[in-house]
């Protein structure tokens, strides 16, 4: 949800957002397609991305979901940790919220770096 949303604000000259997980599941979450496709943005075909210390270090910027420990360590790299529950098997208001919560996190973060 966090890449998706950011891609739609940010300029793409001036950033671009990667989604990555450490534990990657083999599609995007069902209830998360649905409440993404509300606001214009389809999920259905993206694949989950391993996050590795490869893809983390090609990063000017890190943000985490809570994985802690199982986030790749590179030094030097701007990490904030955006401590939000899973979506996944969640009721779809639940989502929903979660939704919310992070699309205004990410205009936070775009407005604060000058990324529009």
């Amino acid at each position: 949800m966090s890449a998706a949303l950011f891609n739609r604000v940010a300029d793409p000259k001036k950033a671009h957002a990667i989604s990555a997980g450490t534990q990657p599941g083999m599609r995007v979450h069902p209830e998360v397609v649905e409440i993404m496709r509300e606001v214009g943005i389809d999920l259905a075909p993206e694949k989950p991305k391993f996050l590795s210390e490869e893809l983390a270090s090609k990063a000017d910027l890190l943000i985490t979901m809570g994985c802690g420990d199982a986030c790749p360590y590179i030094p030097g790299l701007e990490i904030h940790d955006w401590a939000l529950e899973d979506p996944k098997g969640l009721p779809i208001d639940r989502v929903r919220e979660i939704r919310q919560e992070i699309s205004k996190r990410v205009n936070v973060l775009i407005d604060e770096r000058g990324w529009k």
